[in-house]
């Protein structure tokens, strides 16, 4: 397998997962082999994203009323297999890093043999939906994130 640059041990990175979604390859999200489209991974992520932040309660409804909105600054994603049409994926997700504003969620998907797919990072920042200012992180992600022991906190 390839060295990942956000990943140091890819057993302990691996067994650190606990979440996920399953995902269905849809036709849509094919080319004429029936491989899927370098673009997809990206929604699987965000539906694991939201699926593992509603968890915690706090992806709720988004509105002009709420204090802060996740939003994703960055996402990286490294291709390990192909992947096609009809596959169904656990999309993994967990938070890797996190510091005042912001943290990194790291995500795998597996297919059935229990392949690793693809592994992929993303920094989410919490911003104030009224002004576009970062803001802290609700108390539920620091929280899960101390169950995750996740150690690496800094001022991000």
């Amino acid at each position: 397998m390839k060295k990942i640059s956000y990943i140091e041990n890819m057993q302990e990175w691996y067994d650190g997962f606990s979440f996920y979604i399953p995902v269905k390859v849809r036709f849509s999200e094919t080319d004429m082999l029936g491989h899927m489209n370098n673009t997809a991974p990206f929604v699987y992520f965000e539906e694991a994203r939201i699926e593992f932040l509603k968890s915690y309660g706090t992806f709720g409804e988004i509105h002009k009323e709420a204090e802060s909105v996740p939003v994703a600054a960055d996402l990286q994603c490294d291709f390990l297999q192909q992947v096609y049409f009809d596959q169904v994926l656990k999309v993994f997700v967990k938070i890797h890093y996190i510091g005042n504003t912001s943290y990194d969620l790291h995500y795998m998907a597996i297919n059935e043999k229990e392949e690793v797919c693809l592994t992929a990072r993303g920094r989410i920042v919490q911003i104030n939906p009224n002004t576009g200012k970062p803001v802290e992180i609700p108390r539920e992600i620091k929280e899960a994130a101390a169950l995750m022991e996740v150690g690496n906190t800094s001022s991000s």
